[in-house]
């Protein structure tokens, strides 16, 4: 009998090895409630109601079960000099026969050395079984991960968590990148974003711009005078919406808001360069006197004036 009831033990506790194996692969029981609709929750309240309530007949079953038999006991004392359930079931499983085990010396006699003899000291059956189980554990642990390769180890976890950052990340940035507008936008001056500012520029600016940005139909870019202005959110304005007025058109609808932030650094990165065929200035130094750097020169005058 002790040996199928140890069995049974045995087969409880790898089966729960087992579910604490599935659970850790299925996720926390929080994301699963919380991925359940109205009508799931209240049929699972309904149910934890009806679970309650058996376990609450079943303690009052056991509590009348313990009362009728106080009454018999006292009714016959010949019942009431054997064990209740609960002392054998605290003996066999809990405390065992500890009387005995107290009275009882076990001498391992294989383990005497100097005339020092080791005793076979008493262990609760609590803690046997308790033993028992994370021998059983870990078997089924090892056999989990090392065998059939189930779980994942810490260093496959480690990737694991690691991919899944750098998809939240991916995500991050292209929600940042999707939110640039006037009040966000930022002068980038690192090589990629200023390389995809100078590829969208050569392909869609530089017909009006020329490729090194000084000037054509549109103003020169590479000088200190601007139309607009030169802050990174005037500039980004300008490519957004454009200047209809002066045939500049709109590029919201062309461009992502990251790309655009790209053109407007890019070109901010202009200033300063030497362009093959600079157009005369155009518009007035920011921040300075508007009367006296405001310049408002078309080629004819400046030929008429070089003449």
């Amino acid at each position: 009998m002790k040996k199928i009831s140890t069995l049974l033990i045995a087969f409880a506790c790898l089966m729960g090895s087992n579910a604490v194996f599935a659970q850790a692969e299925e996720g926390t029981v929080y994301n699963k409630l919380m991925e359940m609709d109205g009508n799931q929750l209240t049929l699972l309240v309904i149910i934890a109601v009806i679970l309650g309530v058996i376990i609450l007949l079943l303690v009052l079953m056991i509590y009348l079960m313990s009362f009728i038999t106080a009454v018999f006991k006292q009714q016959n004392p010949a019942l009431a000099q054997e064990p209740s359930w609960w002392e054998s079931f605290k003996e066999k499983f809990i405390t065992g026969d500890v009387e005995d085990e107290a009275v009882e010396k076990k001498e391992m006699t294989d383990h005497s050395y100097d005339g020092i003899t080791e005793l076979d000291n008493f262990m609760p059956p609590w803690l046997q079984y308790v033993f028992l189980f994370t021998a059983i554990f870990g078997v089924g642990y090892f056999i989990n991960y090392s065998v059939l390769g189930y779980g994942k180890t810490g260093v496959e976890e480690y990737e694991e968590e690691l991919k899944i950052e750098a998809i939240a990340a991916a995500e991050r940035k292209a929600n940042a990148a999707a939110g640039i507008d006037e009040s966000t936008v930022v002068y980038d001056e690192s090589a990629a974003a200023l390389a995809s500012g100078k590829t969208i520029f050569e392909g869609n600016c530089a017909a009006c711009h020329a490729a090194d940005g000084g000037g054509g139909v549109g103003p020169n870019l590479t000088d200190e005078y601007w139309l607009h202005g030169n802050k990174i959110n005037e500039v980004f304005s300008v490519i957004k919406y454009g200047v209809i007025s002066k045939g500049m058109v709109p590029w919201q609808d062309q461009l992502s808001p990251e790309e655009i932030q790209n053109v407007a650094s890019y070109i901010l990165s202009l200033k300063g360069t030497t362009p093959a065929n600079p157009k005369a200035p155009q518009g007035e130094i920011p921040g300075a006197n508007s009367e006296m750097e405001t310049v408002e020169v078309d080629s004819t005058a400046v030929l008429a004036a070089m003449n």
